[in-house]
């Protein structure tokens, strides 16, 4: 019994795909956001603390290849358990060789799917990180196309169409 096949997918306009990544500019100029070097507790607050400021670069701080990475808009809850969830961005390098237990991007089906990979005793699985939904598996001769590995994810907390974001902006104008 020969294991499943994982194969890397050399061009996108090759698939026809609906479902697009977007690029990230070659040209973009850093993005430094001033850090506070300082543990955020998420219990107690510690009364203690020094902090020192810092300067933290996203793009170097996210993005290993470059030309390799992309980001994707997630759509669904199948990777709750793994904190992705839906309308965040995830940060993707097809750059990178996937290993077991990698978040990966893959194509399956026609559709891209961001799933948890599985590699164990010649089986091959994507897994979500949500109960509701089932593993896809691999059968013999079956080929995975995988499409890139997540390296990261952006999370928007506040929304400019949210109620209190609305309000703030009245009552300062």
């Amino acid at each position: 019994m020969n294991p499943p096949v994982l194969r890397p997918i050399q061009a996108i306009s090759e698939l026809g795909l609906s479902q697009a990544p977007e690029r990230l500019a070659f040209d973009a100029p850093p993005s430094e956001l001033r850090l506070l070097v300082h543990g955020l507790s998420a219990g107690f607050p510690s009364p203690a603390g020094d902090y020192v400021e810092d300067a933290l670069d996203l793009n170097q701080y996210l993005i290993q290849n470059k030309p390799a990475t992309f980001l994707f808009t997630v759509r669904g809850d199948s990777m709750m358990g793994a904190s992705i969830e839906d309308g965040d961005k995830v940060v993707v390098d097809r750059a990178l060789k996937p290993k077991h237990q990698d978040i990966i991007v893959a194509v399956v089906n026609g559709d891209y799917t961001i799933k948890r990979l599985y590699k164990y005793r010649g089986t091959i699985e994507l897994r979500p990180e949500n109960s509701n939904y089932p593993a896809i598996t691999f059968t013999d001769g079956a080929e995975l196309q995988v499409w890139g590995v997540v390296v990261g994810v952006v999370r928007k907390y506040i929304n400019k169409a949210a109620p209190h974001a609305q309000q703030r902006h009245t009552t300062h104008s």
